[in-house]
């Protein structure tokens, strides 16, 4: 008897602890030193922050010191405690465990235009379902001074832990949009004055031949298949990069950041 109410509470513990895990997974993490830096220093909402036992130098410093002002709470774990918490092999000993992510509405980018008394300038991405290439696009689109992103809710990668760690802070100030209907939506841009620009490889159109000045939506269509049919023929006009070598696509995040910067150019 006593045999089997051991093993019986080893399975219990055990349910409890992939619970927990399962929770964990759950959350929002944003792993990283520079991208939990970055998160401090934005004031947004945190959590807790984990980081190794004994790591109190260099920038770990900093990052200890700023959670305190900030009234962030500070957890220290072993460094193998650590390593089971990380969604990422890179955590270099520092977990921020930050609320879901919030996405806006289209009408407080269109605002943030208005604010910096420019033409909305927007990227609208159709099912991108690499992690990677909508945290790079979102860094380039901050960079670029791009007014604001907007994704699909279905069939595409929401801004989880990956993205954010490879955007390396540029969430944090960048508006993002999750809609319903991509086709709706860009209709209720155009009826606010917007061009829309998509991207397909089999137009005559290259890019920069084409005016990407005034107010524009750039729509950048999933790694393989580009941007949906439905979609394309919502389209204002389609534009295309050149390919001269055997390989006839680029990753999503190259285009993106192509097009973006031949309108920056054009835009002055």
């Amino acid at each position: 008897m006593k045999k089997n109410n051991k093993k019986g509470n080893k399975t219990a513990k055990q349910k409890v602890q992939n619970k927990l895990e399962e929770k964990l997974k759950d959350e929002n993490q944003i792993e990283g030193r520079n991208p939990v830096l970055e998160l401090l220093e934005t004031g947004k909402d945190i959590n807790k922050i984990f980081i190794t036992k004994g790591e109190k130098h260099g920038s770990i410093t900093k990052i200890i010191a700023l959670a305190k002002e900030n009234g962030v709470v500070i957890v220290e774990k072993d460094k193998k405690q650590i390593d089971q918490m990380a969604q990422s092999e890179n955590n270099q000993g520092v977990i921020a465990i930050v609320p879901p992510y919030e996405y806006c509405e289209i009408e407080e980018i269109l605002e943030v235009a208005k604010n910096r008394n420019e033409p909305p300038f927007i990227i609208i991405l159709d099912s991108i379902e690499d992690p990677h290439n909508l945290g790079s696009i979102i860094r380039t689109a901050e960079t670029a001074g791009v007014h604001g992103i907007i994704i699909p809710k279905r069939r595409a990668v929401p801004v989880n832990t990956t993205v954010a760690k490879v955007a390396v802070g540029a969430v944090e100030h960048m508006k993002i949009a999750r809609v319903t209907n991509l086709s709706d939506t860009i209709n209720n841009l155009k009826k606010q004055g917007l061009w829309i620009c998509g991207t397909d490889i089999n137009t005559d159109k290259i890019y920069y031949n084409q005016d990407l000045t005034g107010p524009l939506a750039i729509v950048i269509g999933n790694e393989g298949q580009g941007i949906g049919e439905k979609i394309k023929k919502n389209c204002d006009f389609l534009v295309k990069i050149p390919m001269k070598g055997k390989i006839t696509s680029l990753n999503a995040s190259v285009s993106a950041g192509i097009i973006i910067y031949e309108a920056v150019k054009q835009r002055g």
